[in-house]
């Protein structure tokens, strides 16, 4: 779609304008948004369009369009499947050897699981390898729950930093500000790390990974501004 207007603006309701016509998400339903900070960010999405607009440079736009459109209307259901990464959460399934792999996953992979035993008095079963093993039902269940206390926009948010990086726990941590955006993504992205330090960087997997950065830094920024 080529850019049709000239002024972009925000009335009282929050509600991202064209040329004074309303945003709409796919759904026909406007674009109004929680809080004065994250309607400043998608505006200013919209303001940066050049001659076509192009979805894949407006992140927050998407997650607000799928918080108001998917997770809304569905929001019990919604917040279950990213509940359901609890139980093969990345930060419990650790490798057996090289010892200082090991070491490494222990030292960053760790103190997030005992923020999560701490925060919801839960425990945690690790696994050696990648055969799955089922966490205690009481785990999945305070997680389950501190997923679902969370509105349409704060599960739109964690949808990329769950999915992404395959923890739970450290979306969690990350949510409540028991850990920083950045230390997050050095836990998550730490066996990729190892296997390009021995055995050198694939292009297709560090183009892989740049995607996955960009997800990871919507729903950071979008997660931050509500």
């Amino acid at each position: 779609m080529r850019r049709f207007w000239s002024e972009v603006a925000v009335d009282v309701d929050r509600v991202v304008r064209l040329d004074d016509r309303p945003v709409r998400t796919p759904g026909r339903a406007p674009l109004a948004l929680p809080s004065d900070a994250l309607t400043a960010l998608v505006a200013e999405e919209w303001r940066a369009v050049g001659e076509t607009l192009d979805p894949r440079a407006m992140p927050l736009t998407g997650l607000a369009n799928a918080a108001i459109d998917r997770v809304a209307p569905a929001r019990a259901d919604f917040a279950a499947g990213l509940a359901r990464y609890a139980e093969s959460d990345l930060l419990c399934y650790r490798a057996d050897t090289p010892a200082a792999l090991v070491e490494r996953q222990a030292a960053a992979w760790d103190p997030l699981l005992a923020w999560a035993r701490e925060r919801y008095d839960i425990h945690f079963t690790l696994v050696t390898g990648v055969m799955h093993r089922a966490q205690p039902a009481a785990t999945l269940a305070r997680l389950g729950e501190a997923v679902a206390s969370r509105d349409a926009f704060a599960l739109a948010a964690l949808s990329p930093l769950v999915t992404v990086t395959g923890t739970l726990v450290g979306a969690l941590a990350l949510a409540e500000g028991a850990v920083t955006a950045e230390s997050l993504w050095d836990a998550a992205t730490l066996d990729e790390r190892w296997q390009a330090e021995h055995w050198g960087e694939d292009p297709l997997a560090a183009a892989a990974n740049a995607a996955r950065r960009r997800d990871y830094d919507a729903g950071v920024a979008f997660l931050a501004a509500l």
